[in-house]
């Protein structure tokens, strides 16, 4: 008796136990539990233009490239600055970026550069409205601030090959 009741059970058992797969994270920010999800945002460039001078400025995980007038330079970016940039740059409505008015008109008489921000996201690229080197559309100012830090900031990537 006891291994006909065995044997009525198990399957019975059997069938009534789920099996849960584990959830992966989607990639994209900070979830609550403090596991990092990968960020959407690929690259963020910035231009400026003006008559005598083109320079463009690409961000990218772990560099940044520089090109003058065509002389291209590329430095280090750290990972923390990385974060820092796309912390701010996922606070803009990208949809809206084209819009986004701004403040001054100087770029018109060559007072100042004429500028805009590109920003690469899931493989789209979204570029912002032009406006004046140094004054951005309010939305685009704490990303124009961030980027302007590490502008500033000099660190080459080594040479490969050489040592």
């Amino acid at each position: 008796m006891n291994y006909r009741l065995l044997i009525a059970l198990i399957p019975l058992i059997l069938t009534n136990t789920n099996c849960t797969s584990q959830q992966k994270g989607d990639s994209g920010a900070v979830v609550s539990n403090g596991v990092q999800k990968k960020s959407k945002i690929e690259k963020i460039e910035i231009t400026e233009q003006t008559r005598g001078t083109n320079r463009l400025i690409s961000f990218a995980p772990g560099s940044k490239t520089t090109s003058v007038n065509g002389t291209v330079s590329e430095d280090v970016l750290s990972a923390a600055a990385w974060e820092s940039i796309v912390k701010q740059a996922e606070l803009i409505d990208l949809d809206k970026i084209a819009s986004l008015k701004s403040p001054s008109e100087g770029r018109f008489g060559d007072r100042a550069f004429a500028s805009t921000i590109l920003i690469t996201s899931g493989g789209k690229t979204y570029e912002s409205s032009t406006f004046d080197s140094g004054v951005p559309p309010k939305e685009l100012e704490s990303l124009y601030r961030e980027l302007f830090v590490e502008i500033k900031s000099k660190q080459k990537l080594p040479k490969k090959g050489l040592r």
